[in-house]
């Protein structure tokens, strides 16, 4: 099922998801012209907390648990009161840097696909999926210069194989519907920034309202 007025941003780490979705928030503010919400995955919950926390290296489990973590972290971003399919259902536009895509990339890489899969299968995909595209060495090298505390996945040569997977799931999304917008992140992020504007501005929710 596609999940009409949802929009996600996706990307490998450092490929400024993050600031785009900042960038995209404060447009929408400045213009307000559709009621609106901007969140992330991992979610600021106690589940979401506690995968920052494993990201981070604080607390050590399972890969197969993690991957299982963010699925129910995700369970309840969709379907607790006041969340994703609450808001989108009500006519207000959603958008999050990071859903699904994710799990199926970072955790795919680690405990295989399947796993992934089976806990992500019953989840409503996104109207749009922004994706920014960088390669892994690229990426390693802004997240030094911003002196980031690093997490599990910042290194290369994983960012590498994120990027590769992410090429790879992208078809599948635009086979069941999703609208896919490929961008290079290498771009100037105000350049970014217009595409992505752009690419929501074409959103129903959006042209209803221009």
């Amino acid at each position: 099922m596609i999940l009409r007025n949802f929009a996600v941003i996706e990307g490998g780490d450092g490929s400024g998801t993050s600031t785009q979705l900042k960038l995209l928030e404060k447009y929408l503010l400045k213009t307000q012209k559709t009621s609106f919400f901007v969140t992330r995955e991992p979610t600021q919950s106690n589940m979401g907390l506690l995968i920052r926390d494993i990201l981070e290296g604080r607390v050590t489990v399972e890969k197969e648990t993690l991957a299982r973590l963010f699925a129910a972290d995700r369970c309840e971003h969709l379907y607790a009161p006041g969340g994703i399919i609450e808001r989108c259902t009500k006519g207000e536009l959603v958008i999050s840097d990071r859903y699904t895509p994710s799990s199926l990339v970072y955790q795919g890489l680690e405990c295989g696909t399947e796993i992934p899969q089976v806990l992500n299968a019953s989840f409503p995909h996104p109207e749009l999926l922004i994706y920014l595209d960088i390669d892994g060495y690229a990426a390693m090298k802004r997240i030094h210069k911003r002196n980031d505390n690093t997490e599990m996945y910042d290194h290369a040569e994983f960012q590498q194989k994120v990027r590769t997977a992410y090429l790879e799931l992208l078809p599948e999304y635009q086979k069941i519907g999703v609208r896919v917008v490929h961008l290079d992140g290498l771009m100037p992020p105000e350049e970014i920034a217009a595409e992505i504007l752009s690419a929501v501005q074409k959103m129903p929710i959006m042209e209803r309202v221009l």
